[in-house]
């Protein structure tokens, strides 16, 4: 049988080495993927994963619990990542107008992804700011919820909504453009 998430926190918290590697394990390629995605630098991402390793290694007692422990996770990945950008002065943070209406479906994004071809997808991604990108990766690679989501980046529910809206609209011109009007 092998332990949930919540219970190898549980055991990390109390100092157990192997539960500790069992975790290290769960999450390795998901975490080190979404800390990449980022950077576009593999031995900066693997420092960062490292890193935020370390510190659930050091802070497993502090975790309460309030949410999933992916969620608190990709939280501590998050932010490490962002501090690193902005220590190497590659982080843009741009202000974002907030809509009259958020469209809340991921259904169009989703067929989207599923039909276009994973080059150009990859592209588009990449032309992305930083926040716009998180909240893509979050719902549609690690296929988390938007409640999720807005505790990891730290802020409201309704602003991770009003960022995908912007990032599928951003998402769709940067495909239409790619691919001659046909996204």
């Amino acid at each position: 049988m092998t332990a949930t998430d919540t219970e190898l926190i549980r055991k990390i918290s109390e100092g157990d080495e192997k539960a500790f590697a069992d975790f290290y394990r769960m999450f390795e390629k998901r975490l080190y993927h979404f800390i990449k995605q980022k950077l576009n630098d593999p031995f900066e991402a693997a420092d960062i994963l490292n890193e935020t390793f370390l510190e659930v290694w050091r802070k497993a007692a502090t975790f309460e619990g309030r949410s999933k422990v992916s969620t608190w996770l990709f939280g501590i990945a998050y932010f490490k990542t962002v501090d690193r950008m902005r220590k190497n002065g590659k982080l843009v943070v741009g202000d974002e107008e907030i809509p009259e209406q958020v469209d809340e479906t991921a259904d169009a994004m989703a067929c989207l992804l599923a039909k276009e071809n994973g080059a150009h997808i990859q592209f588009c991604l990449e032309q992305l700011k930083l926040a716009h990108r998180t909240v893509i990766e979050l719902a549609f690679l690690n296929d988390m919820a938007y409640g999720e989501i807005a505790k990891i980046v730290s802020c409201p529910e309704n602003t991770v909504k009003t960022r995908m809206f912007h990032a599928k609209q951003l998402m769709k011109n940067c495909l239409s453009n790619r691919l001659g009007g046909t996204a």
